[in-house]
């Protein structure tokens, strides 16, 4: 595999919630930034990553996950705008959700169980991917991130502050 692991972005860096400005430039720089972004998911043992996660404030996110009949699919997406179903046809998944920038806790979190992404490959070509079980949450969750938005900010008060104890005693304990 090609690419270099760059460290992972942890809440409350502000980069974290910052949107991201879109990707103008097609070219060997994005294709390097895209290894790299491929290898620190691998080696941060994820599923999706954005790269505000690794400091980079572009919008674009990589993905190497499984889709509701448990098959891995894998891309890049540049520039992602999300398509979720219409409020009457939504049918919601609530399962545990992580983050790589939230590293251990999980928390439930109701998302619809499809989702398509339309943005561009890395050549600029116009893609759309449709995306069922955890990738259709993978989709939301990443497009989330590169508009500056955290899993832990859809949970309620209650929750996120269980979330963020258990990552602080995580850290404690890793430290």
């Amino acid at each position: 595999m090609t690419g270099t692991a760059r460290l992972i972005t942890i809440v409350g860096n502000p980069v974290l919630h910052t949107p991201c400005r879109p990707v103008v430039k097609f070219d060997d720089e994005l294709a390097l930034l895209a290894d790299d972004m491929f290898a620190s998911m691998y080696a941060a043992e994820g599923v999706g990553l954005a790269a505000n996660q690794i400091g980079v404030a572009l919008r674009i996110f990589v993905y190497d996950c499984p889709d509701a009949d448990e098959v891995y699919q894998k891309g890049v997406v540049v520039n992602p705008t999300l398509e979720l179903p219409d409020p009457d046809d939504q049918v919601f998944d609530v399962g545990g959700e992580g983050c790589l920038s939230v590293p251990g806790p999980r928390a439930g979190l109701g998302r619809p169980d499809v989702a398509t992404v339309h943005g561009f490959d890395l050549t600029g070509a116009a893609i759309s991917v449709t995306g069922t079980g955890v990738l259709a949450r993978c989709f939301q969750h990443e497009t989330d991130h590169l508009n500056g938005i955290l899993y832990i900010d859809h949970l309620s008060e209650e929750a996120r502050e269980a979330v963020m104890e258990e990552f602080r005693e995580l850290q404690k304990d890793e430290s």
